[in-house]
């Protein structure tokens, strides 16, 4: 980034003080003080404390300009703004005009940081590509990342979270995508939104910032999206494994580490993906389309997607220290997300037992009871050896699973003993054994991977 002090007046709608030269430079901007360093726009945000308070410390190590909704004491060179957060989205904006790269959005209940992830090595295969980092998806992290991708940037691959409707919307109002995709409709937050219709509404708002001769690429099972695309003028495109799509596959392998598909839209080339899972596929598949959309050769395609990296704790393979295979999946849960792992991990073939520790799925509202007991449907002592639950939701599917699974193979833990969960799981492992581990990241179960990785 280089900008000028004036430019980002401009930008964001401010009043520079008495004190900045117009040709100031901004290298990068950071609401973090820790990251902080000589060329940095220093944007104060109001959250657990005040960003205000932190100015000060900006500038000792080595801020150059902040955002201010307040006049600054002392000799602070800064621009006066009526909102430092809108004034984030706003330089994002400009800054993301002046780059100007073909811009892939990407959300969804459930696979949207693993199609990010499959989308940025089809899209770099070909382009200068920048991505989310992390879950930087908010009404901050994507501005943030806006902010912080190279001058040289070709094609930006955006993810869109959200929590509440109106989230997609601003979002999608940032970003102007050329390409915007929605991986599923789940049931992550519907203690907000009320239904999956509510949720299928709040995806659909990725409409609105997308380019008037963009594409918006659907899931063809999903009923619930049909409706609302009557008032969608841009190019539709529907991906899924039926006949209804667009764009469908047909899977020929389906490994621990690895699955190779065809689909009719490039007849002739298998395509191969480093990861477990026909769900994986659908994603693909996006991946695929926004490739095809913003120009991208096939055989660059198809290499993108053989070697994409996926982000930490999304359905990670784990070996540990002795052998013990580990499928690790602990950063977010929700029924349908859950229950298409879980039939994957059934049908890969292991050496040992199988067994699957789930704790909660969270923001689930009043249905989260039934949504629990629904798992249920997925596990079978036959193929699931056995099954450990963690958490207070996860008490409901215990009492169904007692009907079918014998008392010493089905385990249930409160949140408070996640020690005892940890210490029975640990008498019981070995090394021949493959665990699968899934549920809300407020459970925490990134600590019972690294329990099992460190002692087993």
């Amino acid at each position: 980034m280089r900008l000028k002090a004036k430019e980002i007046e401009q930008a964001v709608r401010g009043k520079l003080s008495s004190n900045v030269s117009f040709d100031t430079v901004i290298t990068h901007v950071e609401f973090d003080t820790r990251k902080v360093s000589e060329g940095t726009l220093f944007v104060p945000l109001k959250g657990n404390r005040d960003g205000h308070d932190f100015i000060s410390n900006a500038f000792e190590e080595g801020a150059t300009l902040t955002l201010s909704d307040r006049d600054l004491e002392g000799d602070f060179p800064y621009i006066l703004v009526e909102d430092t957060q809108k004034a984030l989205q706003d330089l994002a904006k400009y800054y993301l005009i002046q780059v100007n790269p073909k811009v892939a959005a990407i959300t969804g209940s459930n696979g949207k940081t693993t199609t990010k992830d499959m989308t940025a090595a089809v899209l770099g295969s070909f382009y200068q590509t920048y991505k989310t980092q992390g879950n930087y998806n908010n009404e901050i992290g994507l501005p943030y990342t806006i902010l912080n991708m190279p001058k040289e940037t070709e094609a930006l691959v955006l993810e869109m979270g959200m929590d509440r409707k109106g989230d997609i919307e601003l979002l999608s109002s940032i970003g102007r995508p050329n390409v915007a995709a929605i991986t599923m409709i789940g049931e992550s937050h519907i203690e907000y939104l009320g239904s999956r219709q509510g949720i299928a509404e709040a995806k659909m708002e990725i409409v609105s910032g997308l380019k008037e001769k963009g594409t918006l690429i659907v899931p063809s099972e999903e009923e619930l999206i049909t409706p609302l695309l009557a008032n969608v003028t841009q190019k539709v495109l529907r991906f899924g494994l039926n006949d209804s799509a667009d764009v469908s596959a047909k899977i020929l392998e389906e490994g621990r580490e690895k699955t190779t598909f065809t689909t009719p839209l490039y007849p002739d080339v298998i395509f191969s993906i480093p990861v477990l899972g026909q769900y994986n596929v659908g994603n693909a598949l996006i991946a695929i389309l926004i490739g095809t959309e913003l120009g991208v050769p096939v055989e660059k395609i198809q290499k993108g997607l053989a070697n994409f990296d996926l982000t930490k704790n999304r359905t990670e393979w784990l070996e540990t220290a002795k052998g013990m295979s580990l499928l690790s999946d602990v950063y977010n849960a929700n029924p349908t997300a859950m229950t298409l792992v879980l039939d994957s991990f059934s049908k890969i073939e292991t050496t040992g037992r199988k067994l699957v520790v789930l704790g909660d799925m969270l923001e689930l509202g009043e249905g989260s009871r039934g949504m629990h007991e629904s798992v249920s449907a997925h596990l079978s002592p036959e193929i699931i050896d056995e099954v450990y639950l963690y958490g207070q939701e996860m008490s409901y599917l215990y009492e169904v699973l007692k009907e079918t699974y014998a008392t010493d193979k089905c385990h249930w833990f409160s949140k408070e003993d996640k020690k005892a969960l940890m210490d029975s799981l640990g008498e019981k492992v070995t090394p021949t054994d493959t665990v699968f581990l899934k549920g809300s990241n407020g459970m925490g179960l990134k600590e019972i991977v690294d329990y099992l990785l460190n002692n087993h």
